[in-house]
């Protein structure tokens, strides 16, 4: 479309001409297709009808000439967008290191030859840039604009709430930003987080339990435990702690937001660090609740604010951050490994399998997602339990107060490598159903708040 508008205009029309195979004035779905395949333009799945559905403003199933203009003139103010963004020197062209570059600031990390595969599927003439004409060819009848794509499905989800308040945040993009959208997905993934907590909350009761009262001397099975909680409180019991559980995903997830959005210059990993040490540390003494409620026994505390007036009056201020030192520290494991784990997963699938579509199926996405977090938590997981131990130690009679690395050669000495994994299965266990209930959830939410993909 270069040169003035009357040869734009022009240009549209032998281009309409051209497609409206049956001269009945109209492009329909079939027609875009064969007439695209004809003029050899390599369209994704589905993107004919795509094109159709935004362009068709009287619904009749087709684009008139004046319809079909304009969405070729919106779609091209977007590509030139898009083009403009991308060409961080503004010499026109855009090279391997400008990709590189703009989808290293959409938080996508890709190597110098991935960034030249992308290049190398755009360049017509070879030059190794692309101009705005390539650019435009390739994407005029693409309407998805293929970076974006790619970033889109593959968001590293913070949807899968593990239960661990570790994950790294999601990414918004500008877009979503300003049309709200964020809040809705936040709000989403909030409550898809409550249901999933609360449907585990046995076998996360179970982790806290093992983590602070197995031993080599007192072991505690599955079994044997969940009959011991029954015992001693009933079948609500093993809801313990859940309350506070569930409460602190609210705060957490805002502050854990916020000041990711003020740190998200840097790195990914960096920033997103950053801001789940900010949300933990704001956070803390929530966490400190729902160990001890987690372990109290029948009739110890009414409920979350006796419980802190109890811990306050009889141990101090202090007592809030027990375990805070472990618990910091374990983000970067935690964080380091799932990122990596999901990356390494991602460019995996993305060379193997990624023929028509960066799409790869909620399946394999849940599945990068569980395995990547799952490493992450194998890895912080001595942390976790020093953590928790910390957090319960004075509401354990005659437990000394240890500092952490006191704490930890005490476990090695008395219970070997594995005493730092105790609690270990319940909370693998809690992984798959806890992915399946919180991503079930998330999209009743979202079709319920109205979000589209």
């Amino acid at each position: 479309l270069r040169g003035n508008q009357s040869d734009a205009s022009k240009t549209y029309e032998d281009l309409f001409a051209r497609l409206d195979s049956n001269k009945d004035g109209r492009v329909d779905v079939s027609e875009l297709r064969a007439g695209l395949a004809a003029m050899g333009i390599r369209t994704g799945k589905g993107a004919a009808q795509k094109i159709i559905s935004s362009g068709d403003q009287d619904k009749d199933e087709g684009l008139d000439f004046s319809e079909f203009t304009k969405y070729l003139k919106d779609h091209e103010k977007k590509l030139r967008l898009t083009f403009k963004s991308l060409d961080k020197n503004n010499d026109g062209r855009i090279d391997f290191m400008e990709v590189k570059q703009s989808l290293a600031d959409l938080g996508l990390d890709i190597s110098k030859e991935e960034a030249e595969k992308i290049l190398n599927s755009i360049d017509v003439d070879g030059t190794m840039t692309v101009d705005w004409n390539e650019w435009r060819e390739h994407f005029l009848f693409n309407p998805a604009t293929n970076l974006q794509e790619i970033i889109r499905y593959w968001k590293h989800s913070t949807v899968l709430d593990i239960g661990d308040s570790l994950a790294i945040p999601d990414e918004f993009t500008e877009e979503e930003k300003t049309t709200g959208l964020w809040w809705k997905q936040l709000s989403a993934g909030a409550m898809a987080g409550a249901v999933s907590r609360t449907g585990t909350a046995p076998l996360d009761r179970m982790k806290v339990f093992m983590q602070v009262h197995s031993s080599k001397s007192n072991k505690i099975s599955l079994v044997g435990g969940f009959k011991q909680m029954l015992k001693e409180g009933g079948l609500t019991s093993l809801w313990r702690g859940n309350g506070i559980n569930v409460l602190k995903i609210a705060p957490e997830t805002a502050i854990k937001f916020m000041a990711y959005e003020r740190v998200r210059t840097h790195e990914r990993f960096m920033a997103g660090s950053l801001a789940g040490a900010t949300a933990q540390t704001a956070i803390y003494p929530m966490e400190v609740l729902k160990t001890r409620l987690c372990l109290r026994k029948t009739g110890q505390y009414s409920g979350m604010f006796d419980c802190a007036k109890k811990i306050m009056k009889k141990e101090g201020v202090k007592a809030f951050y027990k375990g805070y030192i472990p618990n910091i520290i374990g983000i970067i494991p935690y964080a380091g490994i799932d990122l990596a784990v999901y990356e390494s997963l991602k460019n995996l699938w993305l060379s193997r399998y990624a023929k028509d579509t960066a799409n790869p199926g909620i399946l394999v996405l849940l599945g990068c997602g569980t395995v990547s977090s799952s490493c992450g938590q194998l890895a912080s997981y001595p942390l976790a339990l020093i953590r928790t131990r910390m957090q319960a130690q004075a509401s354990l009679e005659g437990s000394e107060q240890l500092p952490m690395n006191l704490m930890v050669k005490k476990i090695l000495e008395k219970e070997g490598f594995f005493g730092l994994y105790r609690g270990i299965v319940p909370n693998f266990m809690k992984v798959i159903p806890a992915v399946s209930i919180s991503y079930v959830v998330y999209e009743y939410m979202r079709s319920g708040l109205g979000i589209q993909k």
